[in-house]
């Protein structure tokens, strides 16, 4: 098997990398954290403005190799990405079940970098467990009338729209009755209320009081919600949040030559370790982006990636953190701390990473009743 990339690829990358590197510098990293958006609007209008974007979104037709590779060239330069990640997302849903003046309007100004999205799944009481939503909307003559709240919905702060899962018939079924909007952040009755978490990123809790939308913002069919929220999860899983790894080995190593303790063998070996799962994790990424290529179901693949690569980040990170010692725990912009700060941040960085775009429970539930065949443990 030859896992070199092809010259078109190749091409490919170094024109991300090029537009990555004009854009990104430590100001602008610095200002993600300080702010606690993952978010640039200069690097998403630059992407979007040579096509890179357009070219990055997933879907039948689509090269995965490229959202791959976007997204793991942002990864590894620490680029505030989870913004355009998302766009991407919701613009592949958007293009596979929208209607023409969906695409239009929304996929067409998040490919452009233009707009935002965000993710209105989750709910405070109901966890992982998706299907157990209780945000509902009403029939209400030609409109429909939502209400409810989302818990963890990232970026909302400085998204124009929402992608909103909703209960429109709670007697259809566990997996049945659900109806997808793609909402405007403004309309009324829409608010959010930041959570401030560990790792210096905001989310947001996301509250929907007698929103009103008409039809034409229903994606899909009305009530057929959770097929449209599959081709979601296909698009979402094991492609992004798999290749922390590199930066976290590339700052360490910078601290250890610095302060000499690259020169103890543990340590070299340890790193050793590091870059071997970093590899890893970017074959397996790669593999899920082969098998949508193909046509095959990614699910189980992208699942097996998010896995491997998140716990691999949260063993190294605190590997890391217990070979700095007491300046390990030091945070970013502290005096004194081990890589400035950033290998406090990566073990802060490495806990979310598990649950986000889908917890390992859920993930490991996934691989073991689809891909080994193994009974249902609930």
């Amino acid at each position: 098997m030859d896992f070199r990339l092809t010259d078109r690829h190749e091409a490919l990358r170094t024109e991300i990398r090029a537009c990555i590197d004009a854009h990104i510098d430590d100001e602008v990293i610095a200002r993600a954290h300080r702010t606690g958006a993952n978010h640039c609007v200069e690097l998403a209008k630059a992407l979007g403005d040579v096509g890179l974007l357009a070219q990055a979104m997933p879907g039948e037709g689509q090269d995965p190799m490229a959202m791959w590779m976007l997204s793991s060239e942002a990864e590894k330069a620490g680029a505030p990405f989870d913004s355009v990640g998302m766009a991407l997302v919701i613009a592949g849903v958007l293009n596979a079940a929208g209607t023409p003046s969906q695409n239009q309007r929304v996929t067409a100004a998040l490919l452009a970098g233009e707009e935002f999205v965000c993710f209105g799944l989750t709910e405070p009481d109901g966890g992982s467990d998706l299907p157990a939503i209780s945000t509902r909307a009403v029939r209400d003559g030609d409109e429909w009338v939502i209400n409810g709240s989302k818990m963890w919905t990232t970026m909302a702060q400085v998204s124009d729209w929402v992608f909103l899962l909703t209960r429109t018939d709670p007697d259809a079924g566990r997996y049945g009755g659900f109806t997808v909007f793609i909402i405007l952040m403004d309309t009324p009755g829409i608010s959010a209320d930041p959570i401030h978490t560990m790792s210096t990123e905001r989310s947001n809790v996301t509250f929907y009081d007698d929103v009103r939308v008409g039809d034409e913002w229903v994606v899909g069919e009305a009530n057929e919600g959770w097929q449209v929220v599959s081709i979601m999860f296909g698009f979402e899983r094991g492609i992004a949040n798999t290749g922390a790894l590199t930066p976290l080995l590339r700052r360490f190593a910078q601290w250890a030559a610095h302060t000499g303790v690259i020169a103890d063998p543990v340590h070299r070996e340890h790193m050793a370790q590091v870059a071997i799962d970093a590899q890893v994790a970017e074959l397996l990424t790669q593999r899920t982006a082969w098998t949508a290529a193909v046509g095959e179901p990614s699910g189980t693949q992208g699942s097996i990636a998010k896995v491997f690569a998140t716990e691999a980040y949260q063993r190294h990170a605190r590997w890391a953190q217990a070979a700095a010692g007491p300046e390990g725990l030091l945070g970013l912009g502290e005096s004194g701390a081990a890589a400035e700060g950033w290998i406090d941040h990566d073990v802060r960085h490495s806990v979310p990473q598990t649950f986000q775009g889908g917890t390992t429970e859920i993930n490991r539930n996934n691989i073991a009743e689809r891909h080994l065949g193994l009974p249902r443990a609930r």
